[in-house]
């Protein structure tokens, strides 16, 4: 392999690995609030970019993607309102049963809006032919948007949930739902906008990625796999550590495909989550408090 190819797979591994970060810190929203896994999540990311391609008709991109973003947190408050919010001290495994059932609601209802065409949004800056040149690399200047919003979203985030009363107030619903409510704090409210954050995130994330990666009904599927992994890897709840983990299975993967068929690079994240839930089930960066998964 020469250098020139060493770094072009660098930093391909590296766009990737964000990507599949930005959808694993959607999975650690609801988690920092409820404690469970929204297995629904990938289709908030397929959602935010059909959405916004089909607002592209008629509006300007920015209002385009901010109309996506805002349609999608309600399609999250009111799946929160109308599957989730009725259950009284649901069970973990419950709840992931509900989610993937969401998960496959979402996706139908999306063929039958959408069909099964392949969409995309336009590029944010140039076309697919405008590059870069970093050295002996050179990258779309979309791939720069999706470091970016990564960036922002992790940034506001950890301030969000660390320095502010209302993330503070979620964060406590997931330590102790009880607990938190007789202190006073609207539990449910709490959770629905969990639901409308982590849908919101995900709706924005599926934007920026649309020009790099193409937008389908069923796309969101194998982003919750590969979001769910780095969530896992990187410890639920730690946005950080989701970071850190998604960029590592990113290179893992881009780095593969000199030594496995394309073909088999899902079966790389299957694999790395497996092992990851039977050696450390806290994940690298996570408490062992992130062990209760042990328990689906």
């Amino acid at each position: 392999m020469t250098a020139d190819l060493f770094f072009q797979y660098l930093f391909a591994g590296i766009t990737y690995g964000i990507m599949y970060a930005i959808v694993a810190i959607g999975f650690n929203i609801i988690y920092n609030t409820t404690g469970i896994i929204n297995f629904a999540q990938g289709e908030f990311v397929m959602l935010g970019g059909m959405i916004a391609i089909s607002l592209l008709h008629v509006m300007p991109l920015w209002l385009a993607i901010a109309g996506a973003v805002v349609l999608t947190m309600l399609v999250g408050a009111l799946i929160e309102i109308l599957f989730i919010r009725w259950l009284d001290n649901p069970s973990v495994l419950r709840m992931i049963i509900i989610t993937i059932g969401l998960s496959i609601l979402i996706r139908e209802a999306a063929l039958h809006v959408w069909g099964e065409s392949i969409r995309s949004l336009p590029y944010f800056y140039g076309n697919e032919i405008t590059t870069i040149t970093l050295g002996p690399v050179r990258l779309s200047p979309q791939v720069l948007w999706v470091i970016g919003v990564c960036g922002v979203v992790v940034l506001l985030l950890s301030v969000f949930f660390k320095g502010t009363p209302l993330g503070r107030e979620m964060r406590a619903c997931a330590a102790n739902r009880r607990a938190a409510i007789l202190c006073g704090i609207n539990a449910r409210n709490m959770v629905t906008f969990s639901f409308m954050l982590s849908a919101g995130i995900g709706a924005l994330a599926g934007c920026v990625m649309s020009p790099i990666t193409y937008t389908q009904y069923d796309s969101g599927t194998p982003l919750a796999i590969k979001g769910f992994t780095v969530a896992i890897l990187g410890g639920l709840g730690n946005s950080m550590g989701a970071v850190a983990a998604g960029i590592l299975l990113g290179i893992i993967e881009a780095y593969s495909i000199s030594f496995v068929p394309l073909a088999f690079q899902d079966a790389i994240s299957i694999t790395i989550l497996l092992i990851i839930l039977f050696v450390r089930p806290h994940g690298l960066f996570g408490s062992g408090e992130t062990a209760r998964l042990k328990e689906f």
